[in-house]
């Protein structure tokens, strides 16, 4: 008899909870269903995975090859996979709503991130959905916005700041930006499995819109942000220890609450490298 998961979405927008599956037991049935399940959810999560650290290299590289962030640290024996410590990081800059490295020419695909320490209250994260953003605005602007293009620069959410305090993690920081100058993505893009168009800015790294000026770019910039985020768009997943959450980074924002105060919260995540964004209109 072949296993089928059990799936119960949250919300009619966005994310599922994914039950009867143990990550660490799959095969490429149930492989098959999670991809199948990611596409059409956008987010999706497993509650008390307990994954080991290769278990959770192996399930991301099922999605892609891996990334290697040029910021935060990562494990040891796993270097694809992120820490994220708000003991030994400042996660300030997860409070705020953001697609993963866009800053990147090719920025990724999703990611695979488990619960490791989680506080007794707070933590939360939070998910909204980018086609179904660009789905609700009206036909004139949705027109208007997929001739435009826009500028992602790493320096808006990692400035000097909280992250260069010392010689030495200026230098790293100054090596970083070096390495990702500003790159230019559609505003619009297409999902290259499914084809629908995605709003394609995000608060933590979109800087400008280039066809426009500075004051016409920041008001339009401004209001995509706020209706991105809209409560019918996003979904909020409170976490428990050993939940895995996987996203497709192509079509979501999210946005982790720092209102835990000196609580511990630990996160370890492996991102999935994607491709260069593009619009292709649809037929």
């Amino acid at each position: 008899m072949t296993l089928q998961i059990q799936i119960q979405p949250i919300q009619a927008n966005i994310g599922a909870v994914i039950e009867n599956v143990d990550l660490n037991l799959t095969n490429p049935h149930i492989l098959k269903q999670i991809h199948a399940a990611l596409l059409r959810y956008q987010v999706i999560f497993f509650r008390h995975q307990q994954l080991q650290a290769q278990a959770q290299v192996q399930l991301a590289e099922t999605f892609g090859h891996l990334h290697i962030h040029p910021i935060y640290p990562s494990l040891q024996d796993a270097p694809e996979i992120i820490i994220l410590d708000s003991h030994a990081t400042d996660l300030r800059d997860n409070e705020l709503w953001h697609t993963d490295v866009t800053f990147s020419q090719t920025p990724p695909l999703g990611c695979v991130l488990q619960a490791i320490k989680i506080p007794e209250v707070g933590g939360d994260t939070l998910w909204a959905s980018g086609t179904a953003a660009f789905k609700a605005l009206p036909e004139a602007l949705q027109n208007q916005l997929r001739g435009l293009t826009a500028t992602h620069d790493i320096r808006k959410s990692f400035p000097f700041a909280r992250f260069g305090t010392t010689s030495e993690a200026r230098e790293k920081l100054e090596a970083s930006f070096r390495k990702n100058p500003p790159v230019v993505h559609p505003v619009v893009r297409s999902h290259p499995e499914t084809g629908e168009d995605i709003l394609f800015v995000n608060e933590g790294f979109t800087t400008h819109i280039n066809e426009l000026s500075q004051t016409e770019s920041d008001k339009l910039l401004n209001f995509l942000f706020e209706h991105a985020v809209k409560e019918q768009f996003h979904l909020r997943w409170q976490w428990q220890k050993g939940d895995v959450a996987i996203w497709d980074n192509r079509c979501t924002q999210h946005k982790a609450l720092f209102d835990y105060g000196d609580a511990h919260r630990i996160m370890h995540r492996a991102t999935v490298n994607g491709t260069v964004p593009y619009y292709q209109p649809r037929s």
